[in-house]
């Protein structure tokens, strides 16, 4: 039955893929870590205060510059610490996963510590408007909204949404729920945001942390759950019981780094960064590395994006 799935799944995903276009480059290397035990640990949360030359007026901001970081020693890494296998705290206390990996990699290229900061979808935008972080790394998928909001870096992952659901009650099609039925997303997420634009009349069930949602879906609390497809895929890979009946719903999007708003000093670095990684084929490593046990060599190339220039 997985094998009947992930074909179905496959098939699912590439398509959305095949519609936004073919994205290429490479990328690798180590870095400092830290673990959870530090991981709410805030380093550093300082206020920059910089001298407009051309205008000669102080203006200030909530975010640290690319040097004030270096300077510091240590940066702050926004992740997910319970959503295996993006980012999550292991049995030792560690951070791992495919977004963990990244973040090591930043932390050696630029000489510094990694503080890591658990966050929840809801919260990425606020931490990096008060500048409890440098970078977000928590399979923040981009959109205009969001945009208008944080700094987008280049992205490293293709995704779009998915619905999972009981396999012995399977959602293929939203249009097929009653008006009893209800929906589980995550606040803070584009799941949440689809739904509510496009599907106005499906009531929605929403929980602040990935733990809650995970066990009011499980509990059945909500005829189904939405939310990125990988990490649905993934859901019902790992768990029995559970099925994926709507692989991809709506556009195709990508999951990429963000920063403060007008923090140009840090977003330059870390496009350059990104475009370095590409070259090195550095995602597909990682991909190898964190998520090739979850779906296998056949989503390698539909997920990973690798950047070999700037744009």
């Amino acid at each position: 039955m997985k094998k009947r799935f992930l074909t179905k799944i496959v098939s699912g995903i590439s398509a959305v893929v095949l519609a936004t276009g073919a994205l290429t480059g490479c990328g690798s290397s180590d870095s400092s870590t830290t673990t959870a035990n530090n991981a709410d640990e805030q380093v550093s949360e300082s206020v920059d205060t910089t001298e407009n030359t051309d205008t000669a007026e102080e203006t200030s901001a909530n975010y640290r510059t690319l040097d004030e970081i270096k300077e510091s020693g240590v940066i702050n890494i926004g992740v997910f610490s319970d959503k295996s296998p993006f980012g999550y705290v292991d049995e030792n206390g560690d951070y791992q996963g495919y977004d963990v990996y990244l973040a090591e990699r930043i932390g050696e290229d630029l000489g510094v510590e990694i503080n890591y900061v658990s966050t929840e979808a809801a919260s990425r935008i606020e931490y990096l408007q008060t500048g409890k972080v440098d970078i977000i790394l928590a399979n923040f998928t981009v959109t205009e909204e969001r945009a208008e909001e944080v700094d987008f870096a280049l992205p490293y992952m293709n995704v779009a949404l998915g619905v999972i659901s009981h396999d012995d009650n399977v959602v293929t099609s939203l249009d097929d729920l009653t008006e009893d039925d209800e929906i589980i997303v995550i606040s803070g997420t584009t799941a949440e945001t689809y739904l509510e634009k496009e599907y106005p009349d499906i009531k929605l069930q929403k929980y602040d942390a990935y733990a809650e949602a995970k066990t009011a879906f499980e509990n059945r609390n909500g005829i189904a759950w939405a939310n990125d497809n990988t990490e649905v895929i993934a859901f019902s890979i790992e768990n029995e019981g559970y099925e994926v009946g709507i692989p991809s719903l709506g556009s195709a999007d990508t999951i990429a780094p963000a920063v403060t708003k007008g923090n140009e000093t840090l977003l330059d670095w870390l496009n350059e960064e990104l475009v370095s990684l590409g070259n090195e084929n550095f995602f597909h490593a990682d991909y190898e590395a964190t998520l090739l046990e979850t779906y296998g060599s056949e989503y390698e190339d539909t997920l990973v994006i690798e950047n070999t220039e700037l744009p």
